[in-house]
């Protein structure tokens, strides 16, 4: 197992990623720039969160047609693992490996704080070892992270249990007033079909150290290495 953190021209959670997963859980970790197309053998892909290219245009619009994405890409269809957080989600929205869209926030605000949210389904690498229904504590950062979805994908999602996360309050319960941003449904992360490819707007990693007081996010990033070591 390799982990490979992409870096874009703007990313800023790249090293807290990296630390996450070197530091912390002792993984194989590398960065892989954006301008190169060799994954360096890794077998775990992650787009961090951040401004890639300043968020000209629409978030992640850009960075979709960097060099790497190509190899990205290439490797999800092959059924590789591939997480997004933040503007990672974004970026994966923009090419088209996950569903739907991220809007612009309600409040038309950049909203910086904790929030709580809660796993829908135990079907995946990502939240298989995460107790469905737990409530979790994890920071969001984003102007753009109101997801968004038509009628018939939003029922594909949840017919599929493609949703993995959604916003709630610090007792699980999925209300409008839980809702930072005016996600539909108050989704907060989802996958694609074939479950390989994974997307959500709280930042996992910014919740996963004792010294943050803090490590909800861990047992995100733990899921993922045992159902990967069971995986194979």
């Amino acid at each position: 197992m390799k982990f490979g953190v992409v870096v874009f021209p703007g990313s800023n959670c790249d090293e807290d990623m990296v630390y996450v997963l070197r530091d912390v859980l002792k993984q194989n970790t590398v960065k892989l720039w954006h301008k190169n197309t060799d994954l360096e053998g890794c077998t775990h892909l992650i787009l961090p969160g951040g401004f890639s290219y300043g968020d000209y245009l629409r978030s992640g619009a850009i960075a979709r047609f960097s060099p790497i994405m190509t190899s990205v890409m290439e490797h999800a269809a092959k059924g590789g693992f591939l997480f997004g957080v933040c503007n990672g989600f974004q970026i994966l929205c923009e090419s088209g490996l996950l569903p739907g869209a991220l809007l612009h926030n309600n409040s038309r605000k950049f909203i910086c704080k904790n929030v709580f949210i809660k796993t829908e389904t135990n079907q995946t690498v990502l939240t298989a070892h995460v107790p469905q229904n737990k409530v979790l504590k994890i920071p969001i950062a984003h102007g753009e992270g109101k997801f968004y979805a038509d009628a018939a994908t939003l029922d594909a999602l949840q017919t599929n249990n493609q949703i993995l996360f959604r916003y709630c309050d610090e007792n699980g319960a999925v209300t409008e007033a839980a809702n930072p941003n005016g996600a539909t449904l108050n989704i907060a992360g989802i996958c694609n079909a074939q479950k390989n490819v994974f997307g959500m707007m709280p930042h996992p990693e910014r919740a996963a150290d004792s010294i943050l007081h803090n490590e909800d996010g861990k047992s995100i990033f733990e899921s993922i290495l045992k159902a990967s070591l069971v995986a194979h």
